[in-house]
């Protein structure tokens, strides 16, 4: 087997901004839209591109891709671009499990640098959130813990895939209030917004915590309680009203720390 010199691999990209973005569309032209320059950047820059459908055939997406001049069969061929389902890969367990998907990314990761490959991008689409998925409750939770525990030490960008035709209009304003940059049609603020912190380990709330709003406060309180490392902490400024039982919960995820604690 011939050796190939270091010099000729390609260096890891470094990690960057925040590549978490939620992307909305309502029809075909628009998924396409965001789908092509996506693909086409990640192939242009060396990084390996992974797509997991939900609602989506993926020859769909093969087919769009070839549609807008690429070559996705050759890519797929070369191992450059992975075009798969969620049910095949992170939904084919008996529960959704954020805990185990933080792993996944960071041996994907290990696994696209291993193979040559500068960096890994991905979409996944986040149809599924919607329906009756077990675990599927623990998706904000999921999204809210990936910006610090994945995306800022990796030079991985994913953007998750909202169709607005499948998820209810309340249900999406809440997982897109979890990215820190939004793509595509604008969304509706929820009545309690949970983002992480850039740059910190953290959350910040807006908007108001009641028990409308148990189910986001149940995803905050998670975060609180399992996110690694050091002292986690809250931005509470545009938090107009929190009422008892949030104040409880997220005292008792506090508690429930392994260590540093709740600023």
């Amino acid at each position: 087997m011939a050796m190939t010199s270091m010099s000729a691999v390609p260096a890891p990209l470094s990690p960057g901004p925040c590549g978490h973005a939620s992307v909305v569309y309502s029809d075909d032209r628009e998924w396409a839209g965001h789908l092509v320059p996506f693909v086409r950047a990640g192939l242009e820059r060396g990084e390996q591109v992974q797509y997991f459908a939900d609602t989506t055939d993926p020859d769909r997406v093969m087919g769009a891709l070839a549609s807008a001049g690429l070559d996705p069969a050759r890519a797929a061929a070369e191992g450059r671009l992975v075009v798969t389902t969620a049910a095949r890969t992170y939904l084919s367990g008996p529960v959704f499990d954020p805990d185990m998907m933080m792993g996944l990314w960071h041996r994907a990761m290990d696994t696209a640098l291993a193979e040559g490959h500068r960096g890994l991008r991905a979409i996944g689409e986040v149809t599924w959130g919607a329906r009756d998925v077990p675990g599927a409750d623990r998706l904000l939770e999921y999204e809210l813990r990936l910006h610090h525990e994945v995306f800022e030490p990796l030079p991985l960008t994913a953007w998750c895939f909202y169709d607005s035709r499948r998820i209810p209009a309340d249900r999406l304003a809440v997982l897109v209030g979890a990215h820190l940059t939004h793509l595509g049609a604008p969304v509706a603020a929820p009545p309690l917004r949970l983002a992480p912190l850039p740059g910190r380990t953290g959350l910040r709330l807006a908007g108001s915590a009641g028990y409308d709003t148990r189910h986001a406060m149940r995803a905050a309180a998670a975060v609180v309680s399992g996110s690694p490392g050091g002292d986690v902490e809250l931005d509470l400024t545009a938090l107009r009203h929190l009422d008892v039982s949030s104040l409880a919960a997220l005292a008792e995820a506090a508690r429930r720390r392994d260590q540093g604690r709740l600023r």
